[in-house]
């Protein structure tokens, strides 16, 4: 479902190749990590504030590091912390709004009022505040947290697919058949939801890079581990502009630019093979 997906968006679709593209050069940075001759967390084993050369290719930081190497950590470290993020936060949605979309009811009014007692959260302003108390919040755990304010409204977005599913033809094919519950959800539906749960992934990945690279940039986050935003902070710790360094702080945003625009075309993309009405004015139909 998914590779049959994905090849038809490369075919018909520009953007998403372009979006394509531009991950799998994310993509081979990141792999290039694991051969990396340095260690991420060393410091003072190359010359300071060197400009980009042929032996430093982006150049060397304040701190003795060489950028390109530690932008190979940052990029890796931060795809797999919005990967983790969006795994744990779709997983709730998709069991929320299935759960909720399905059976109905009084099921259905409870798991709304909590899902909609976490809508009005101010995530940002929450995160920052567990990041105060926990002075700093490491890798994992603060993905999970992520991953756990991330999911109400893709919630009723899953649920409203399960709704339109629900009353359909198939499904009552499917109970006459003697079908269980379980394998209508996974043998009918989930192969309706896929496209809606990439996209949203997409998304959701989007959100949490976003919330990292921000909290990182105020101190709030593990500053030990490379990733977008703790290379940008720093930077702008030891005043690379001002120094007249700025590749240092040129990398990490340049990263930033490709790895976000990626993820807004491949999900742009999505969008619109998802939504039928977009799909119908272009005479996809």
């Amino acid at each position: 479902m998914v590779k049959s997906l994905v090849g038809e968006l490369v075919k018909r679709d520009t953007r998403f190749r372009t979006g394509f593209i531009l991950m799998i050069i994310i993509v081979f940075m990141s792999i290039l990590s694991f051969f990396s001759p340095v260690d991420p967390y060393s410091t003072y084993y190359a010359p300071v504030n060197r400009p980009p050369s042929l032996k430093y290719w982006l150049g060397t930081d304040s701190r003795g590091q060489d950028v390109f190497w530690m932008m190979t950590f940052a990029l890796k470290n931060s795809i797999v912390f919005g990967l983790i993020a969006a795994a744990v936060s779709r997983l709730i949605a998709l069991l929320f709004g299935t759960i909720s979309g399905y059976i109905g009811g009084k099921t259905d009014s409870v798991l709304m009022i909590i899902n909609d007692s976490f809508i009005t959260l101010p995530v940002l302003l929450v995160i920052i505040l567990i990041g105060m108390v926990f002075r700093r919040l490491s890798f994992f755990p603060l993905a999970i947290v992520m991953g756990l304010l991330g999911w109400p409204w893709d919630s009723r977005l899953f649920r409203s697919q399960i709704l339109s599913l629900k009353e359909r033809k198939l499904t009552y094919t499917a109970r006459f058949s003697g079908m269980s519950t379980f394998s209508i959800i996974f043998k009918i539906y989930f192969p309706h939801l896929v496209p809606v749960f990439l996209s949203t992934f997409i998304n959701n990945m989007i959100w949490s890079l976003g919330l990292e690279v921000t909290l990182s940039v105020l101190g709030l986050t593990n500053l030990q581990l490379p990733t977008i935003g703790t290379t940008i902070y720093w930077a702008n710790q030891h005043q690379a502009l001002i120094l007249g360094v700025w590749w240092w702080l040129a990398a990490p945003i340049a990263g930033a630019i490709i790895l976000f625009t990626a993820l807004y075309l491949l999900s742009v993309s999505i969008n619109e093979y998802v939504d039928p009405r977009i799909r119908y004015q272009q005479g996809s139909f």
